[in-house]
């Protein structure tokens, strides 16, 4: 099916492929869940996609301060990316040309069959809204990916299976493992915390 069409679906269908129901071998909501929910996800937030020639890097995936997750898909050998990010309201219209581009800049703001399309400059962006969320795809000239590579990630956009849950999140899990920051051993215990450094020969 043509990428064009696969954009022109209503969003009710692209709302059923966002909640795994077009994926067999989609994860569950309690399975999504006891993997992320620890890690400060909400488990409706979480989403992969598929784009042609590109591969998802792990290491780039992350929870944001809503709750949501960013993750980025990168074209060997070209620098090539998109960039996956979830945010848990609905993008309006009003919204869609008042907020900010994620990389900055005032965006101009169309709307796209299903989608919501936002550009500035060598930025672009693909708004995909429903089930109470919006799915920002973001890249561009500024990122090496060309539009129509955005509208593949969009239209591909859905639940992930068990095993991409736990490669999305091995990263993010193994972070919380650590326990978080390491703790600094130049640090005094009381005062105002500047580290503990003193001068050498010759200063």
């Amino acid at each position: 099916m043509p990428r064009r069409l696969l954009l022109a679906l209503p969003a009710v269908v692209l709302a059923i492929a966002l909640s795994g129901c077009a994926t067999a071998a989609a994860a569950t909501t309690a399975e999504i869940t006891e993997r992320v929910s620890h890690l400060g996800v909400d488990p409706a937030l979480v989403v992969t996609t598929t784009i042609e020639g590109y591969d998802l890097a792990p290491q780039s995936v992350n929870e944001t301060d809503e709750g949501g997750m960013t993750a980025t898909w990168a074209k060997p050998g070209t620098g090539d990316m998109v960039t996956v990010r979830t945010d848990p309201v609905e993008m309006d219209a009003a919204a869609c040309a008042a907020q900010q581009l994620w990389g900055g800049g005032e965006a101009t703001c169309v709307r796209d069959g299903a989608t919501w399309h936002r550009s500035s400059g060598v930025i672009d962006e693909y708004a995909v809204v429903g089930d109470g969320r919006t799915v920002l795809v973001v890249g561009g000239d500024g990122f090496g990916a060309p539009r129509e590579d955005l509208r593949e990630a969009a239209a591909g956009l859905r639940a992930p299976t068990v095993a991409e849950v736990d490669r999305m999140f091995a990263e993010v899990q193994r972070r919380y493992d650590r326990g978080g920051p390491v703790e600094r051993g130049d640090l005094p215990k009381d005062g105002d915390g500047a580290p503990i450094d003193p001068g050498g020969e010759g200063g």
